[in-house]
């Protein structure tokens, strides 16, 4: 079975590269490759400044203030980012479908990837579910994808920090600044 390279997958991979800039085109084709993308051209110095071009519009998208905002934000992405819908069986993966024109550098294909991945998952699972993290001094990018859409904070590390900081609070004990150990 072809897993849908719009999906899951791809959401998460932008939320890494918004969180973790690549470095260079190399870093960016190693990650892309590591995330199950099919790089089908050379990656170049392009391609990265593209690439930062697009996870700066994505991130923009994620800290929309409400969901029309989001809506609307994603919606210029996908206008200028995707193509016609398209069967393709390339590399011999299974026939799936491509949202962008065949031969494209990576760069352009993140931009397809991203504009529209993000939109089926946020339809899919719900407008609210890409976010940065509730604790204030962190600000890591995650998508939510847990059964109940609830999910406020990056990490374990990150809910367990604030759960104590508001047991802190409530019990009226000093706020315990995080070791370097600790934060994000």
């Amino acid at each position: 079975m072809h897993l849908n390279p719009y999906g899951e997958a791809v959401v998460n991979l932008a939320a890494d590269l918004a969180n973790r800039p690549p470095a260079s085109a190399e870093e960016l084709a190693d990650r892309c490759r590591a995330a199950g993308l099919v790089l089908e051209c050379p990656v170049t110095p392009q391609d990265l400044d593209r690439a930062r071009t697009v996870v700066a519009a994505w991130e923009r998208v994620v800290d929309a203030t409400d969901e029309h905002e989001r809506a609307e934000l994603l919606n210029r992405m996908l206008a200028e980012s995707a193509s016609h819908p398209r069967l393709t069986d390339h590399a011999g993966e299974g026939w799936h479908l491509h949202y962008r024109d065949d031969g494209q550098p990576l760069g352009s294909v993140l931009f397809s990837l991203i504009s529209v991945g993000t939109a089926l998952h946020l339809v899919g699972r719900g407008m609210h579910r890409l976010q940065r993290c509730a604790v204030t001094e962190c600000t890591t990018i995650f998508a939510d994808t847990s059964r109940t859409g609830r999910r406020r904070y990056c990490t374990q590390q990150c809910a367990n920090r604030d759960a104590v900081r508001r047991h802190r609070a409530r019990a009226g004990l000093p706020a315990r600044e995080p070791s370097s150990a600790e934060r994000p």
